[in-house]
């Protein structure tokens, strides 16, 4: 697909790190599956990707995670 940001590139099928901040935590995901750009670097998350993740934030604030680094891994 054609890039929103820069209105240049096309995306490319790539892994991205990715920060959520919730309630005061902050998670770190590492090797996200996303659309990327290949001129800018905007990355594209899927909504099945999207979904994860924020319910994995919303796991850790619950468990009262402050800070956190992870692997993604799919479901």
């Amino acid at each position: 697909m054609k890039c929103v940001i820069c209105r240049h590139g096309e995306t490319q099928p790539g892994r991205v790190t990715v920060t959520l901040e919730r309630g005061g935590a902050t998670l770190v995901f590492k090797e996200v599956p996303a659309q990327v750009c290949e001129n800018c670097g905007e990355a594209y998350i899927d909504e099945a990707v999207t979904k994860q993740l924020l319910e994995a934030a919303q796991a850790a604030q619950e468990t009262g995670v402050q800070v956190e680094i992870r692997a993604f891994v799919a479901a």
